[in-house]
């Protein structure tokens, strides 16, 4: 959302009337997530997709009749029939777009900051009853709240939005509501995910790279200044070239944060299991195998550090992808940190049953 925030300043300028369409669910397969945006004005402008072409024609002709009636609707769509060349997706899914106009009030105002500053926060869109529909709630990661879905909801979807920032999942959740059901279409806008990498050797230097392509904000340490350098790490965000521990209580680890060690020197080791394993971080992975970690692990326990502890760390570090060279090492560690930020084993799609983006 951040990249189409200049495109949306503009149109405002020009006084462009605009529509916004979110893909809130989908079933089966479908080329984007949940969350995907297309932004259309009256004029014919387009950014964004919520299908990577296959409904957009369609989702830009609804979204004028939403500017016309100034009321927000919600669009399904489904298999293509080839021979009469319906609206559909040719992979097989069905999505479901809520369509409506575009208006710059304080819940998307209070969006906008999450997104660049940026702030946990988590949005939540009212879809059913009806009357819920287009209703928006921004909550953030202070049990602070702007807008509101309906008064009785607005507190038990806090609770929701908490699981929500802490999982970073974005889902409809679903409430009992006079008689009926009440729908709510959850995105958590979570921070960048932080990696900090621990030794500056061949497989940090892609690993760095690979990682920025993936939206991680990336982070050098070692104490080796020959190469802890910015010819090495043109894709560093910073390089701290220093030994762990003296760089180690300048840094606070949370949640959205990804720990590497590739030192393989207890002397660096174990600083850098202890600040990561007393921290909320997300992933823990050290390079070596497993009797040089057995030997890591009693270190810890003399830390003080317990058995469910000790298993939050990777090791040995990565997927296992039969990888012997840097570039194969470094996307194995990759994988698996995509793995576990996205919740999965890391497993076999063909062997995954259900559907395979794992839509509503």
């Amino acid at each position: 959302m951040r990249d189409v925030l200049p495109e949306l300043d503009r149109w405002a300028a020009e006084r462009e009337e605009i529509a916004l369409a979110t893909l809130v669910r989908v079933r089966g397969s479908a080329p984007r997530l949940p969350g995907a945006r297309l932004w259309v004005t009256r004029s014919g402008r387009m950014a964004g997709s919520v299908s990577g072409g296959c409904v957009e024609s369609d989702v830009f002709e609804r979204a004028m009749q939403v500017l016309d009636s100034g009321r927000p609707m919600l669009a399904s769509y489904g298999i293509a029939d080839e021979v009469a060349f319906e609206v559909g997706l040719s992979c097989g899914g069905t999505i479901d777009v809520l369509i409506e106009p575009f208006v710059t009030n304080e819940t998307w105002l209070a969006l906008r900051q999450a997104v660049e500053r940026p702030r946990p926060a988590v949005l939540a869109i009212g879809l059913s009853p009806p009357a819920f529909l287009g209703r928006k709630l921004v909550l953030w990661d202070d049990d602070t709240a702007v807008g509101s879905i309906d008064p009785k909801l607005d507190a038990p979807l806090m609770i929701e939005a908490r699981c929500a920032l802490r999982e970073v999942w974005t889902r409809i959740v679903t409430f009992p509501w006079q008689g009926e059901e009440a729908n709510i279409f959850l995105e958590a806008f979570a921070p960048q995910p932080r990696l900090f990498i621990v030794g500056a050797t061949h497989i940090a230097m892609v690993l760095c790279r690979m990682a920025k392509e993936l939206g991680f904000r990336t982070t050098i340490i070692d104490a080796r200044g020959l190469f802890a350098t910015r010819e090495r790490f043109l894709d560093a965000d910073e390089i701290f070239p220093a030994a762990p521990a003296e760089v180690l209580d300048r840094v606070r680890l949370n949640a959205y944060s990804y720990v590497v060690i590739l030192t393989h020197d207890p002397k660096f080791d174990i600083p850098a299991l202890v600040w990561a394993l007393r921290s909320e971080a997300r992933y823990i992975g050290v390079m070596g195998n497993r009797t040089t970690h057995g030997r890591r692990k009693v270190l810890l326990q003399e830390e003080g550090f317990t058995a469910g502890d000790l298993d939050r760390i990777r090791a040995p570090i990565g997927l296992d992808l039969g990888a012997r060279t840097p570039e194969e090492i470094a996307l194995a560690i990759l994988a698996e940190m995509v793995a576990v930020r996205n919740g999965t084993d890391g497993g076999l799609l063909c062997e995954r049953g259900g559907a395979i983006h794992g839509g509503n």
